[in-house]
């Protein structure tokens, strides 16, 4: 069984209906992307994670526990973390202060504050500064790092490139190798698919909040995904 285990998942907000019918698994040490156009409803997916949205039917599934009923907490004790879109990173503490508010699951692992420091020094070295004093590629470091404070068996990329320029994203994608290497999976929410092609093993592509195609990434560029791309 996958690590992360979402079946037939129908969710939305308050009546509204967002999501329909969802199955995707994540097992540990692989790299999965979510693809598809504004309002697919890709960051719904991530926000289901967390009691973010109104469940509708299905379910997730995480390390064998269903958490799509239970407080926002649940999904990080259990080993999945997210960094979010817009990075939603606190202004009124530093680096320093800002990564060590992924350890509060309280899980133990190989992701401690030195090795988020090795993954991105340039938060080393800027560990006393206010975290919203960064750049955007900066703080984009900052909410991955975070993330994996939280020792996470699967994190969670919701939208990273967003605002970024192609350098960054090229340090982006030799960063999420590097997590995936260290076994810990990678679910990645994007449009950028540059990186997708790079980094991930196997995509979906949602459109109007349904899985309207899945495959390989190293068949991403065929013309019956290109079309579902298209849509």
């Amino acid at each position: 069984m996958s690590f992360i285990s979402i079946r037939g998942l129908t969710a939305g907000y308050g009546k509204s209906v967002v999501l329909r019918g969802i199955d995707l698994d994540v097992d540990e040490g692989e790299s999965v992307a979510v693809v598809g156009k504004n309002g697919a409803g890709k960051s719904t997916l991530i926000n289901s994670f967390f009691g973010g949205t109104t469940l509708k039917g299905g379910s997730i599934t995480v390390g064998g526990v269903v958490v799509d009923k239970l407080p926002a907490y649940a999904a990080p004790k259990h080993g999945v973390s997210v960094s979010p879109q817009g990075r939603l990173i606190l202004p009124h503490l530093t680096v320093q202060e800002n990564l060590l508010l992924g350890a509060a699951s309280g899980r133990k692992g190989h992701w401690t504050l030195q090795r988020v420091f090795e993954l991105f020094p340039i938060l080393l070295e800027r560990r006393q500064r206010m975290g919203t004093a960064l750049s955007g590629g900066q703080q984009q470091m900052l909410a991955v790092g975070r993330a994996l404070l939280g020792n996470p068996k699967v994190i969670l990329l919701d939208e990273p490139t967003e605002g970024l320029s192609p350098v960054l994203v090229d340090e982006l994608v030799a960063t999420f190798n590097k997590i995936r290497d260290a076994g810990t999976g990678v679910l990645i929410v994007e449009q950028h698919l540059n990186l997708v092609r790079r980094t991930t093993q196997r995509f979906v592509v949602m459109a109007k909040g349904e899985i309207i195609d899945r495959g390989r990434t190293d068949a991403i560029d065929t013309e019956q995904h290109r079309a579902a791309l298209a849509f």
